[in-house]
């Protein structure tokens, strides 16, 4: 949709949204509107509402300062930004932490509850190229737009700055009717999930924070992530683990082929560093791309067990392949897969995935260059029970077996996958809040995508940690993410929806 098509709806600054929780009179609870689970609800969801454009305003304002740790964008400045979101928000404490790249937020909120939740945000975001989006990308303008009712759309809208904007506002409108939240609050939060979260270790185990979060119930971080068809979502019992890094052949470092770009006539005398990584990448993966051929690489890959696959049919069962087809661009899936085995490909596969391939000229028209360099950056999923420091040391060892001794491998991130118990407390009370919100939630073995949630699974903190959320966004990492502020689709919430969902989170983790 072109920019003069847009109706683009002007909100008030950051600033504007304490002055109208300040103002707002607190609630009186009484019994006759007090709701079995989440105290004088009604009360609450009428706060929320009425607070919507101040909500807007706030996640506006955060997409309009993004931090992209890979450009090393804002990372000072951002790091400030999310702490004081989190001061205005309510909490009681909250600094910058430093790390040995970018710094994260610790910040508290003891209520003296009996319960503790920890809470995860990353406040950074993807790198973007504005000439891609329909919409500015950092202008977050808000507009109608078929089939999803009222959209904002920017870089971070989804992922993770409308649903962390969403749980700050509940805060909020917990403040603006007089009420603290049922339970204390952990935040720990970092600005290089992107890159792989390569720090995010050293906020979690200072010992402080990680004695704090060792109180908690568990972990989650805010998501909104209903399916826009059947207003569905599912409970991840898990995510993949991931690897970032690159491949770079070059003619320094080979001691064949040019130290830089020359004339590519000179190809019929000259070695080629592109050729190079284009052999190297082809000893990966089997020969149609769709299976890691690493030496060693599934030796420790755990099958999925039968509960594992009875969660996938049932989840194939509750989605539409047309609609998730039709959504992400695709036609068919390897193999020509059903739905359901795609899924539990989906679920039970390490991959070897190519991000990014960088040689030479890529600009418009040719350019008869030889390059010096070629590079190839690559994102790695891994599923229990590998690890990143095992899948490392076996990929350099795979390259240098195959005669690539040459080819540098440089990891910029990664971590392990993580598994939390369906009977955890964290899982079930989410179960108990989708299903009083009417929405149908299945569980699902683990999400295919990866955060650093093994930090708080695996010791020394051993906690559930997953995510949460209602409300629905899309177009994560690509150009035009968007988050959904009213929705058009009555089984999927908007933004208020969202907000009350996490409200009720915490109350229902309070019981």
């Amino acid at each position: 949709m072109s920019g003069d098509q847009q109706n683009q709806t002007i909100a008030p600054s950051r600033r504007g949204v304490l002055g109208g929780a300040a103002a707002m009179a607190p609630l009186a609870m009484t019994p006759s509107t007090a709701d079995a689970r989440t105290p004088n609800r009604r009360a609450l969801s009428r706060i929320v509402e009425q607070q919507k454009d101040q909500t807007v305003a706030l996640i506006r304002d955060w997409i309009a300062n993004p931090t992209i740790a890979a450009e090393g964008l804002n990372v000072d400045q951002g790091a400030a930004y999310m702490a004081q979101l989190a001061r205005d928000a309510g909490f009681q404490t909250a600094e910058v932490v430093p790390t040995d790249g970018v710094p994260g937020v610790y910040a508290t909120w003891d209520v003296g509850a009996p319960k503790t939740l920890g809470v995860y945000f990353m406040y950074d975001v993807k790198q973007f190229d504005p000439a891609e989006w329909s919409s500015p990308p950092l202008e977050a303008r808000v507009f109608e737009r078929a089939p999803f009712g009222t959209i904002m759309m920017g870089r971070g809208a989804v992922n993770q700055k409308g649903p962390e904007g969403a749980f700050l506002a509940a805060l909020h409108a917990l403040r603006a009717a007089g009420r603290e939240p049922p339970v204390n609050l952990v935040l720990v939060a970092e600005g290089e999930e992107e890159i792989g979260s390569p720090n995010f270790h050293q906020i979690v185990q200072r010992p402080d924070i990680m004695a704090a979060l060792q109180r908690c119930e568990g972990v989650f971080i805010p998501t909104g992530w209903q399916d826009p068809t059947t207003g569905g979502v599912s409970v991840n019992l898990g995510a993949k683990g991931v690897i970032e890094g690159e491949l770079i052949a070059s003619g320094e470092l080979w001691g064949r082929g040019p130290a830089g770009d020359i004339h590519s006539s000179n190809k019929a005398m000259v070695d080629s560093p592109a050729w190079r990584l284009v052999q190297a990448l082809q000893t990966l993966v089997t020969p149609d791309g769709n299976t890691p051929a690493i030496e060693g690489w599934f030796e420790n890959v755990r099958p999925l067990s039968d509960r594992e696959r009875a969660l996938i049919r049932q989840n194939a069962r509750a989605t539409s392949e047309e609609d998730w087809k039709r959504r992400n661009g695709v036609r068919v899936f390897i193999d020509d897969l059903p739905w359901a085995e795609a899924l539990e490909r989906l679920a039970s596969q390490p991959t070897v995935n190519i991000e990014g391939l960088v040689s030479g000229y890529t600009g418009p028209g040719g350019k008869t260059i030889l390059p010096g360099r070629g590079v190839a950056k690559l994102d790695l999923r891994l599923v229990p029970n590998q690890t990143r420091a095992e899948c490392e040391a076996k990929l350099r060892a795979h390259l240098d077996a195959h005669g690539f001794s040459d080819v540098a491998f440089n990891v910029s991130g990664g971590y392990d996958p993580t598994e939390t118990d369906e009977q955890s407390r964290i899982v079930q009370a989410q179960l108990a809040v989708y299903r009083n919100a009417g929405v149908e939630a299945t569980l699902n073995p683990r999400l295919a995508g990866s955060w650093p949630g093994a930090v708080f699974t695996a010791p020394p903190v051993n906690l559930p940690a997953g995510q949460f959320g209602l409300g629905h966004g899309g177009g994560a990492h690509a150009p035009d993410e968007y988050f959904v502020i009213d929705s058009s689709n009555p089984r999927v919430m908007g933004l208020t929806g969202a907000v009350m969902g996490f409200i009720d989170l915490l109350y229902e983790i309070s019981r």
